[in-house]
């Protein structure tokens, strides 16, 4: 297997959505038609390209519509602690709203935001603080395609971080190791290598817990406040030097003082965690699971993360974020048969993903506020009770299905499967007003019409048949081919519920005739709405 080779055969309509699929939150049927053809180098480039157009494109808006502020952003003005907690909301709600929005021009944004959202975990109900969660999320937004060496020593003194971390409470008097600790397990190094050797010791979680002494948060919950921020304050830090263990080499810090202290040996101490050689091993490694294949086996870890990770890590490289991405999802490996479908749903790409692939309307938060809240707290709920409540991880070791063993699989258990299937049902017996004029969900009938030829002549147009039905239905909704035995199973005794297939021509062709003929029309709908019911909650369990 050719493994990180580039993979240039043009994107067909399976591999385009597959790309789409795991590159972002799930492809509308139009964006799949568009990249068809392009090359999987000028699809990523495509996607990396409309990074830029939704990036600054917005802001939270408050969506309470008896606030004088309704329809109007928040972000920037005098902290309101009495509505900190709908306005920290409201944030998530904008963040989902990106997730699902359809402006035409697919990006890498959002989806890699997220993975790096549950790599560096701040969670937004500890915080209590609006204004800090915003200012995380865009640090991530801002950086999720650029230097991993930058955004390892920006996300150390953000305010949310430290906030979470106890990181402004760390003084030299009073050193506090829980950063230190993560920064090392979960966030640049790893705790342990592929084969369980630990990457590091207690004395270098000390060392490192002395080196980030003295930063503070700034105007946390501070009535009134304009800006909430982090700062250095020299009097809180210890100026000795700090010597780590044999894992770094035994490399030692020079202790400073003065205003420049605090980022000179933060630098140098997110200089030393990037030389260690397990580093760039544990990050590729997280970022395959994450878009390729949750099982790393041995074979994958000599061929395709030491490798990816020599890249990375390499001085041409320099630990850029973009150019690993770019090799990741071009690759052969990536569009390998075994990795189609081998990763199940997150409750954010199985809810964000129907709602874009079935085309559903997305209210401009700004202008249509009231119609934008009533779809994304609809949303926004579905995703938390599957157990993956945005911006609110249970830990800081983020979403278990992403360590846990097992995986994505771990989506998937007795308290929501109930769910799964509940929430996609919403699309095919449409219940949810958005607002007047517009019920969330599949007009099924519209659509299995519109695969008909001629569809009011009857007697010169042969009528479509249950295969046509399904393959109309089933049209990119699958990762992987149905076998034949299922495609019977879903006609003959799903859609057709064991009566002669030539049934539904009776029925279509009636409908065909007098559409205002309730029996056949219903007849009809309802055969439909039983085969894509049981399609989505069949999906091969939501894999893609």
């Amino acid at each position: 297997m050719a493994y990180l080779n580039k993979n240039t055969a043009p994107l067909t309509a399976k591999t385009a959505a597959h790309l789409l699929r795991r590159a972002t939150f799930g492809p509308t049927q139009q964006e799949i038609q568009d990249f068809v053809g392009l090359t999987p180098t000028q699809a990523v480039q495509k996607l990396i390209a409309n990074v830029s157009v939704t990036l600054d494109s917005s802001q939270p808006i408050d969506l309470d519509a008896a606030s004088p502020g309704f329809g109007n952003t928040y972000i920037g003005l005098p902290f309101n602690l009495s509505r900190e907690f709908d306005l920290s909301i409201y944030v998530s709600y904008w963040w989902v709203g990106l997730m699902t929005e359809q402006n035409g021009k697919p990006s890498l944004l959002e989806k890699l935001t997220a993975f790096w959202q549950n790599h560096w975990v701040v969670v937004q109900t500890e915080i209590g603080d609006y204004r800090m969660i915003y200012q995380y999320l865009q640090l991530l937004r801002h950086s999720c395609l650029g230097n991993f060496r930058t955004l390892a020593i920006e996300m150390t003194k953000n305010a949310g971080m430290l906030l979470y971390q106890n990181g402004n409470t760390n003084e030299k008097e009073h050193p506090n190791e829980n950063y230190a600790r993560e920064l090392q397990e979960l966030f640049v190094v790893g705790q342990k290598d592929f084969y369980g050797n630990l990457n590091y010791t207690e004395q270098d979680v000390k060392e490192a817990a002395r080196v980030l002494t003295g930063w503070e948060v700034v105007n946390h919950r501070v009535v009134n406040s304009i800006s909430v921020d982090a700062k250095f304050t020299p009097t809180r830090h210890d100026t000795e030097s700090k010597t780590f263990s044999a894992k770094y080499l035994s490399k030692s810090i020079a202790g400073r003082s003065g205003s420049s202290a605090g980022l000179d040996e933060l630098t140098d101490l997110i200089n030393i965690l990037l030389e260690h050689p397990e580093t760039p091993k544990f990050l590729c490694r997280k970022l395959y699971r994450w878009y390729v294949n949750p099982n790393v086996t041995e074979e994958i870890e000599n061929n395709v993360i030491i490798p990816l990770a020599q890249i990375f890590a390499g001085s041409q490289n320099n630990y850029a974020i973009q150019p690993i991405l770019e090799i990741l999802l071009t690759s052969d490996i990536f569009y390998d048969q075994a990795n189609i479908g081998a990763i199940t749903k997150a409750p954010a790409d199985l809810l964000v993903g129907t709602v874009r692939f079935f085309n559903q309307p997305v209210p401009n938060i700004k202008t249509d506020s009231a119609a934008f809240k009533e779809l994304i707290e609809w949303m926004k709920r579905g995703i938390r009770i599957m157990q993956q409540d945005i911006l609110d991880h249970p830990s800081v070791f983020g979403y278990p299905p992403y360590y846990q063993i097992g995986y994505s699989k771990n989506w998937i258990n007795g308290a929501t499967l109930y769910q799964r299937g509940e929430y996609t049902d919403s699309f095919v017996w449409p219940w949810k007003q958005i607002k007047p004029g517009y019920k969330l969900g599949i007009d099924i009938l519209a659509w299995v019409k519109s695969l008909q030829p001629n569809f009011s002549d009857v007697a010169g147009t042969p009528a479509i048949t249950c295969v046509d039905v399904l393959n109309g239905l089933t049209k990119n909704l699958f990762a992987v081919d149905l076998f034949q035995s299922q495609r019977d199973f879903l006609i003959d005794t799903i859609m057709m519920q064991g009566i002669s297939r030539n049934s539904w021509i009776i029925e279509w062709n009636g409908y065909r005739s007098n559409p205002s003929n309730e029996n056949n029309t219903n007849a009809c709908r309802y055969r439909c709405q039983v085969l894509m019911e049981y399609m989505l909650r069949m999906a091969e369990y939501h894999i893609f």
